[in-house]
């Protein structure tokens, strides 16, 4: 079970991470917090697996929370849940300890996709981010030549090239199960398949890795 505490000002989100989380048999919400001080105010007596936190909060904002979360509970894994989409934000957040970054504009599919992989302690970066970021990246030329070890490109299924070359376009996990007539389950173990095989850290580094490779 994947013991989640919610951290963000606004009761109608957190309720509505609330609602979504408690379909899934494997997850349930054991805190919530409107600011950083009442979040770490609840951790000494409740065990939290991860901590969804939004970055704009009174009183400690999720940067200053996360420092302490970092120094107090590095136990904890931090997913960071924001509409800032910009990549000073996210830079910052994931070089002070986070795990990862989603929007609060993705899917159901993908938040819980990324929910369970930093609770496995992977890291994860939502699709949209990662794209911006490569686009970013091949704007900038920062392209590196591959080494021998990475042209040692790694066997991808027909299903699991089809679901990277989605993934590349910016399609969501939704999107992309009822583009191939499938489940969004489904689609989550292809994409948690490619990355395994790939042994990239989150969805940016795997859109990378694959056009360096030329998979897309």
């Amino acid at each position: 079970m994947i013991r989640i505490a919610l951290a963000d000002d606004h009761a109608i989100i957190r309720d509505g991470i609330r609602a979504l989380l408690q379909e899934e048999e494997d997850m349930a919400v054991v805190g919530e917090a409107s600011n950083g001080h009442q979040l770490l105010a609840l951790l000494p007596d409740v065990a939290v697996d991860v901590v969804l936190l939004d970055i704009n909060m009174p009183e400690l904002d999720g940067y200053g929370t996360l420092q302490q979360l970092q120094r107090l509970y590095p136990q904890v894994r931090v997913l960071i849940l924001s509409m800032l989409n910009h990549q000073e934000y996210v830079n910052k957040m994931l070089q002070a300890g986070a795990s990862g970054y989603v929007l609060k504009n993705v899917g159901k599919a993908e938040i819980l996709f990324a929910i369970r992989s930093v609770a496995a302690g992977r890291q994860f970066l939502c699709t949209e981010l990662g794209v911006d970021m490569l686009y970013k990246l091949s704007s900038e030329g920062d392209q590196p030549t591959p080494s021998e070890e990475d042209k040692k490109v790694p066997a991808l299924s027909r299903r699991e090239t089809e679901v990277l070359k989605l993934i590349g376009e910016g399609l969501t996990t939704s999107e992309i199960a009822e583009k191939l007539f499938t489940s969004k389950r489904t689609i989550e173990t292809h994409r948690q398949n490619i990355i395994e095989k790939t042994q990239v850290r989150n969805t940016a580094a795997l859109i990378k890795y694959a056009v360096t490779q030329g998979l897309l």
